[in-house]
């Protein structure tokens, strides 16, 4: 039986920002998003990616295992579903491993097409880390050339499952921090019943040099990173807006009582 080739940007051994506990990650080829301030261009074209199995992968996972107590695999990317069979196969060999899966995902391939075989994927998924770009569906567009109505799909299909959800924001100064936008996000996100933690992460610039060794023109250029504060003021805003979602399905359960 021939083996599921997957497309490999890189691994990082011993990741420490990639779900809980030191994680074995796994950094996957292939992108359909454009997100504006992407500080991983290197990753978009699956074609440049290393040929790799499963096999491979897990022999490389058991040499650290013994370091990895508390943590498990992630997949990202570049965006890990571009590559849902793939990664279905290393999430299963490690769940027969007992080994705490996580991906790490912007939903958007969550599409009518492919909801079947991502839903397999998620069978062997502990953890969802979903980054959300932006709530509103123009400026969505606008920052990342594509359209969130399936981002949100996900987001709703991973709560009604009962999957473990954290969320990811990136707080870029002036294109995601007008507070409309981030009251929206909270009450969106309220929604999600198996929502677990929320991240905001303050916009930075260190994948500049990356565009212009490719010679991609970077968006954003002129756009100050944002601060700790900044984000921290924005996470506040969000938990604002859960806290209104949290209460208006209380309301609306009592009313149907």
């Amino acid at each position: 039986m021939n083996e599921t080739i997957g497309y490999i940007h890189s691994v990082e051994s011993l990741g420490t920002v990639d779900g809980p506990g030191l994680r074995f990650v796994v950094f996957l080829s292939g992108c359909p998003m454009r997100c504006a301030y992407c500080h991983n261009p290197d990753t978009w074209d699956i074609r440049k990616g290393t040929p790799t199995t499963v096999d491979q992968l897990m022999k490389q996972f058991d040499n650290v295992k013994e370091f990895l107590r508390g943590g498990g695999i992630t997949c990202t990317g570049g965006e890990p579903l571009v590559q849902t069979e793939f990664v279905t196969e290393l999430f299963t060999a490690a769940k027969k491993k007992g080994v705490h899966t996580c991906l790490d995902t912007s939903g958007i391939c969550y599409t009518v097409e492919n909801r079947e075989k991502i839903d397999r994927l998620l069978d062997v998924t502990d953890l969802v880390m979903l980054d959300i770009k932006h709530i509103d569906p123009e400026k969505h567009k606008q920052l990342t050339a594509q359209d969130n109505s399936d981002i949100k799909a996900f987001a709703e299909t991973l709560g009604q499952r009962g999957i473990d959800v954290w969320i990811r924001h990136v707080l870029v100064p002036g294109i995601t921090d007008d507070e409309e936008s981030l009251l929206a996000l909270g009450r969106f996100i309220g929604g999600i019943r198996s929502l677990r933690a929320l991240d905001v992460l303050p916009y930075h610039t260190m994948g500049v040099a990356k565009y212009k060794e490719m010679g991609i023109p970077y968006r954003l250029e002129g756009v100050e990173p944002a601060t700790k504060q900044q984000a921290a003021a924005a996470r506040d805003i969000i938990f604002k807006g859960i806290k209104q979602r949290v209460a208006e399905d209380v309301r609306k359960k009592k009313q149907k009582q």
